[in-house]
């Protein structure tokens, strides 16, 4: 059996948490796509910790965590992570596996993505920098070196084989800068990473379902960043919706059980790209400061706006949702109004549709006020402790969407989690 956790937005949903509260009633969580562009935060005790590879059941005892060859694998930053990690206690060579075919980021790849955006001007993706989209288009173009060959005697050669290869795309960008640093790194990172437990990924985590284990799927970046579903071209590299579980661990459709589903109470994105509901005013500005909302992985303050229910039904819809988390619901506290869209108005006409592309058309918001509860929400221990015009909001979220919210998240505590009856 394997449920599945993932964003339905634009990322930064709060699925690390999420998925650290679910960890306890699971065996295995497993990453299943994405790379080190992902920014889990956790709080272990009062500390804040931010994981960008390895998956966020990590510091529960006992439980198994697997690296899936759908992600790309930074070695650098999986050591890193492998450091802060192991200074809580956690013993890494006995709960993490990764899967011989992960495909690793190399230092040219991180290279090429910054003189790939860098190139691209005001046309700017909004990438990460850390060589995501290099290293899916390596292994679809079928170059890229994989976990496994690390314990080839003929990796060096294969190594400065595509290193030479990238060179000559760097050439072309007029790329100048000295990447000796990051080899270095790298080739240390590599040592580091063959002490760890590689495995034969899709025979592991199918041996586990087998022995009757209980499997979380984790998720990174948001469904409205799948490379297919997404708001293309201003997308990730990977397949972020449910489907992607498949390929990215080797598990079959019929396993899935329940979708979980991770949003927020209203909306952020990061980088570039069509965001209809943002707010480029004082109340954006407010949500922004409220919320804390900047960036994980890079640290960018983060674009806010109210909830879309038109991409969030679009996502539930692709994904399969069953269950609905909604993070910060603490975070509208402080409004004495909150809106929310319903539906899109396109050259006049409205729409409940997400269009071909997003980016090329002219696109009002249409929006449903409520009233705000203007209360103190992260008090609350439980459902019937909630403010009953955020009831009366979320309610309606669930009448729109046809997929009910299960979990509302009102404090960034880990035990601030009220299941909803």
């Amino acid at each position: 059996m394997v449920d599945v956790l993932l964003g339905l937005q634009w990322g930064d949903e709060g699925k690390g948490k999420i998925v650290d509260y679910f960890a306890k009633d699971y065996d295995v969580v497993a990453r299943f796509q994405g790379g080190p562009n992902a920014g889990h935060t956790l709080y272990v005790g009062d500390k804040k910790v931010v994981l960008h590879q390895i998956p966020s059941g990590v510091f529960h005892a006992n439980k198994l965590n697997l690296i899936g060859n759908g992600v790309v694998l930074d070695p650098v930053t999986l050591k890193k992570e492998c450091d802060t990690v192991a200074s809580f206690g956690v013993d890494l060579r006995k709960n993490l596996f990764i899967s011989e075919r992960t495909h690793l980021i190399l230092p040219t790849h991180r290279a090429l993505d910054k003189a790939a955006e860098l190139s691209k001007g005001t046309q700017k993706i909004g990438s990460t920098l850390k060589g995501i989209s290099p290293a899916y288009m390596d292994k679809t173009g079928r170059n890229g070196l994989r976990v496994g060959d690390l314990l080839d005697k003929n990796f060096t050669t294969a190594y400065i084989k595509l290193r030479l290869k990238h060179q000559k795309l760097l050439d072309n960008y007029n790329f100048a800068e000295d990447i000796s640093v990051w080899e270095e790194e790298f080739f240390e990172a590599v040592e580091f990473l063959k002490q760890l437990n590689i495995v034969n990924g899709e025979y592991f985590i199918n041996d586990q379902i087998k022995a009757g284990k209980k499997v979380l799927a984790e998720g990174a970046q948001g469904s409205m960043l799948d490379i297919d579903f997404g708001t293309f071209p201003f997308v990730t590299s990977s397949n972020t919706i449910s489907a992607g579980v498949c390929n990215g661990l080797g598990v079959a459709p019929q396993l899935i059980r329940e979708v979980y589903g991770v949003t927020k109470a209203y909306c952020t994105r990061v980088g570039s790209g069509p965001f209809p509901t943002e707010l480029e005013n004082e109340t954006g500005e407010e949500l922004r400061k409220i919320g804390n909302e900047f960036g994980a992985t890079t640290g960018r303050p983060r674009r806010c706006g109210w909830i879309d229910l038109v991409a969030l039904r679009f996502a539930c819809m692709v994904n399969g949702v069953t269950k609905i988390v909604m993070t910060k619901a603490d975070v509208l506290d402080a409004f004495k109004e909150l809106q929310v869209c319903t539906s899109y108005s396109i050259n006049g006409k409205e729409s409940q549709e997400i269009p071909f592309r997003l980016d090329r058309l002219p696109v009002n918001p249409v929006y449903k006020s409520f009233p705000g509860w203007n209360s103190p929400s992260s008090e609350a221990k439980s459902a019937a402790e909630l403010p009953e015009t955020m009831k009366t909001y979320v309610s309606f979220i669930n009448e729109y969407l046809g997929v009910e919210v299960k979990y509302i998240s009102n404090g960034p505590g880990r035990d601030q989690i009220i299941l909803v009856d």
